[in-house]
């Protein structure tokens, strides 16, 4: 895969958006916070509207990352082709930027052929850089070095503060240990002088015919769900993975590295904490992260809820498609 593109303006909105697009076949958007049965849903939509998978998680981009990002097996996709799994290895950067491109070429090629496009993930800003009109603002390069030769001095956390001071919103959704983002925030607001939460995408879609269903977990169900997934993970060979990826160049990656779980066992790794802390770390981390991609999603007045354990969930997914079509 290319090497990282530049964050300009349009940089990544080559490929024409669908206007006038028919609503035949739609395109489908599966959200909602980690663990809430996402990507099971999208299986189940695509068999039943004779669609295809586009993932929509930023870290199953990445081959070898399958236990720790639950990235679902051959079975478990039961025949349904999906898209942009497996693109990069762990050492390769991924911008939003790229992210949009490759999901839009994957939804355009899937539309083409008269295939309904299912987005299934719960990375809030790359989904909405994919599904909404979005440009990206401009960077400088001087202002770029110097935060991150500053973040490198005082952390992440300090700069999280810089920019809960300047944009609590943006504060509020960019995880204070995400240096690489919260560099990005701060030097869109000094170069533009507006709140960095000002340039993301409005509720304006790039394509017709959008309908997304979110998934609805109350709070300390998904706490439990989480918790017993992270034992999942240990219990199926989590660290094993890690340390594979870790000679393949997963410390080094500057996105890769940044994954919740994979962060913390490379930590225990290094020798900087126990096994039981990485994994305590890790369901921690992984709660904060899900109550972040809530309060972004349900920001969205356009999300469809559904109860996660409805008996007949897909049936009510299916019908929210429908009737929003029309």
């Amino acid at each position: 895969m290319s090497a990282e593109p530049p964050l300009v303006a349009g940089a990544a909105a080559e490929l024409p958006l669908v206007p006038g697009v028919s609503a035949e076949p739609p395109l489908v958007a599966v959200v909602g916070p980690t663990a809430a049965g996402k990507s099971d849903l999208g299986v189940e939509l695509a068999l039943r509207l004779g669609g295809e998978v586009i993932n929509g998680d930023s870290m199953q981009l990445y081959r070898g990352m399958d236990i720790g990002t639950a990235k679902l097996t051959l079975p478990e996709r039961r025949g349904v082709p999906h898209h942009l799994l497996d693109l990069l290895d762990v050492g390769e950067p991924a911008t939003v930027a790229d992210f949009q491109t490759w999901a839009r070429e994957a939804i355009c090629d899937c539309r083409r052929r008269g295939v309904t496009p299912v987005v299934v993930g719960g990375s809030a800003l790359y989904l909405r850089a994919v599904l909404d009109e979005f440009e990206f603002p401009a960077t400088d390069a001087d202002v770029r070095a110097r935060l991150e030769a500053e973040l490198a001095v005082v952390g992440p956390d300090a700069l999280h503060a810089r920019l809960q001071a300047l944009d609590p919103v943006a504060a509020e959704v960019i995880l204070p240990t995400n240096g690489r983002r919260i560099v990005r925030a701060l030097e869109v607001i000094e170069i533009t002088g507006r709140p960095y939460q000002a340039t993301l995408p409005h509720h304006v879609y790039a394509f017709d015919g959008v309908v997304q269903v979110g998934l609805d977990v109350p709070r300390a169900e998904l706490d439990a769900r989480i918790a017993a997934r992270v034992d999942r993970m240990w219990s199926t060979g989590f660290v094993d993975e890690v340390r594979r990826l870790d000679r393949a160049g997963l410390r080094t990656g500057r996105t890769a590295s940044r994954a919740l779980g994979y962060r913390q066992v490379l930590t225990h790794l290094a020798g900087e904490c126990t096994e039981e802390e990485a994994r305590e770390a890790t369901v921690q981390g992984t709660r904060r992260f899900a109550r972040r991609q809530d309060t972004w999603f349900r920001r969205d007045p356009r999300i469809r809820w559904l109860s996660y354990d409805a008996p007949d969930l897909a049936t009510r997914a299916l019908s929210a498609v429908r009737s929003r079509r029309h």
